[in-house]
């Protein structure tokens, strides 16, 4: 899928890491560090503009090294980019550790996974089928 992208940053387009990566690491288009105190949360951002194909998203999901290590995350995980936005891509960080935690510029924030999605017709029923599971949920099926 080729999507058109502007980079304004000071870095390179993101790209896959490895053959069979499905995100692409986003870096932090910052002049000078950011520091989030506990609990405080910043909208980083990125340098990026894209114009998605109608039909696919942007998911923009938190770094597994910066949620393990260091308590980071993105706020909204995962946040959607919708196919007609056209401003810079921005990640809503938070830290949710008891530490201050110092962002500094090309610091790679977040991952950016494309995906496509369907639209839904909302076909409005009495009543739905029976399944085994039922309306058991949040822990119903076990650990």
């Amino acid at each position: 899928m080729k999507v058109k992208i502007v980079n304004k940053s000071a870095y390179a387009t993101p790209h896959y890491a490895t053959e069979q990566s499905a995100g692409m690491d986003l870096k932090a288009n910052i002049e000078t560090p950011v520091t989030l105190r506990p609990l405080e949360r910043a909208m980083i951002p990125t340098g990026l503009y894209i114009a998605l194909e109608e039909g696919t998203e942007a998911q923009v999901r938190p770094r597994s090294g910066l949620a393990a290590k260091h308590g980071i995350s993105v706020l909204n995980a995962p946040g959607t980019i919708d196919a007609d936005y056209r401003g810079e891509v921005k990640v809503i960080l938070v830290n949710l550790s008891n530490e201050e935690f110092t962002i500094n510029p090309g610091e790679r924030i977040a991952q950016m996974v494309v995906a496509r999605y369907e639209k839904v017709e909302w076909e409005e029923v009495e009543v739905l089928d029976a399944t085994e599971r039922g309306e058991g949920g949040f822990g119903s099926t076990g650990r």
